[in-house]
């Protein structure tokens, strides 16, 4: 577990950092001259761009490791955030951005493969997915209300100076204290000896004993084997347990990927919405204190651990209705208080980040989560993309929110058809 408290050490350092800039960039990017549709462009080139490195993190993470595409990652962004601290032209901006988001898009990947090779054991690694959830939202708490008050105090220049140095001496430290954890090995079948004939369909290899019967005594004669003489922990490990080696290769859940994207698309619209407060009225501080509440929310149903008992697609089904109608409420307007509502959003990804999280890990085979992790990411990115330009160019006509709605609930609905093609082993929790 020592692996885990590092991976969560240096996964909260960053997520603050990011975190930190959310309140500030659209701003910043403003005083440089830039266009509400210019900046929804910016942000979504930031996305997208995830696309080309998390195609190459996923069959890489599985081949060469987690820890240099951590360290790697971390050190390209802190000097992509010194030169951004230069620059005096929005195009320099977008493009700092652009090559920022390729580089971070192998942070996620590298760090949630090594996170669920620590255990097989399913319930542990639900505590796990939550215990990451919960260290991103603490980041994100504080990040954005400390962001806005270092620009108050530093300005932009030294704020994003401070950051990129942090970023710095955080891939330094992933460096020095984090090792990397082999995915496990299948076992190789028992060699045949030579002339023997391969076994029938049905038929044990040769030298077990048929099924239902237990060693071979010295007689000869197979000895039946009853359900009490099979020890408690073997006859209890079965379903909290990942499945072998015949499970390693089951193809990957499709359907369960619409959601991801549907909630970074609704994601990004927020993110582009709540800056844009700035411009009327709203100061960057206040800005900050708004994505403070979100996180706030997140961080009440990440500390609920009892959640962890109920079946992630119930989770995650659950908690996508929740935040679908939470911005449809958002798209009437005046209907509940902005922090409220902020909050309730908060609270309904708190429950389904780890709930998916695990629920990919289940439905997918333990030889292939840097694929799996590869491809939720693409995921995010494509919607982190599509949102804030969709909303850079449609607020003026209708309610970004409104689409956020309709994408949010077309992931609902197709979610249930992600794990119908992989019948999987019973789980210990509820529902």
């Amino acid at each position: 577990m020592k692996t885990a408290f590092w991976l969560y050490l240096f996964s909260f350092i960053a997520i603050f950092d990011l975190h930190a800039q959310y309140p500030i960039l659209t701003p910043f990017a403003v005083s440089l001259g830039a266009a509400p549709s210019f900046i929804g462009l910016m942000m979504g080139l930031y996305s997208i761009t995830h696309l080309p490195g998390n195609m190459i993190a996923g069959w890489s993470v599985d081949r060469f490791g987690s820890r240099i595409f951590i360290v790697l990652s971390l050190m390209s962004a802190g000097f992509i955030l010194l030169l951004q601290s230069r620059v005096d032209d929005p195009w320099q901006l977008l493009v700092l951005r652009s090559i920022s988001g390729f580089v971070l898009a192998f942070l996620s990947p590298a760090c949630m493969a090594l996170l669920a090779r620590i255990t097989v054991d399913r319930f542990v690694l639900g505590k796990l997915m939550a215990g990451n959830g919960l260290v991103h939202t603490l980041a994100s708490v504080a990040s954005p209300a400390a962001g806005a008050l270092l620009v108050a105090r530093l300005g932009f220049e030294m704020s994003f100076l401070a950051l990129g140095w942090l970023l710095i001496g955080t891939s330094i430290c992933a460096l020095l204290f984090i090792r990397d954890i082999p995915p496990p090995a299948p076992p190789f079948p028992k060699a045949r000896p030579s002339g023997e004939p391969p076994a029938r369909a049905g038929e044990p290899p040769s030298g077990m004993p048929p099924a239902g019967t237990g060693p071979t005594p010295a007689s000869g004669m197979a000895m039946p084997v009853s359900a009490a003489a099979i020890p408690e922990a073997h006859a209890g490990a079965a379903p909290s347990r990942i499945t072998g080696p015949a499970d390693d290769h089951p193809p990957l859940p499709w359907p369960a990927y619409v959601l991801p994207v549907a909630m970074s698309c609704a994601q990004g619209i927020l993110s582009f919405e709540l800056p844009m407060l700035s411009l009327h009225g709203h100061g960057i501080m206040q800005t900050g204190l708004l994505f403070s509440v979100l996180s706030l929310g997140s961080l009440v149903t990440l500390g609920m651990l009892f959640l962890n008992r109920y079946s992630p697609l119930r989770r995650t089904m659950s908690g996508s209705l929740a935040l679908a109608m939470a911005y449809f409420a958002a798209a009437l307007g005046g209907l509940v208080p902005l922090p409220a509502l902020l909050f309730i959003i908060g609270m309904a990804k708190g429950v389904i980040y780890p709930a998916l999280n695990t629920l990919l890990i289940e439905l997918t085979g333990n030889a292939k989560y840097g694929r799996t992790f590869s491809v939720l990411s693409i995921a995010y990115s494509v919607g982190a993309f599509l949102g804030p330009l969709t909303a850079g160019y449609i607020r003026d006509t209708v309610s970004p929110y409104f689409v956020a709605f309709l994408v949010l609930m077309t992931g609902a609905m197709l979610l249930p058809f992600a794990g119908s093609h992989r019948p999987n082993a019973a789980s210990p929790r509820i529902g």
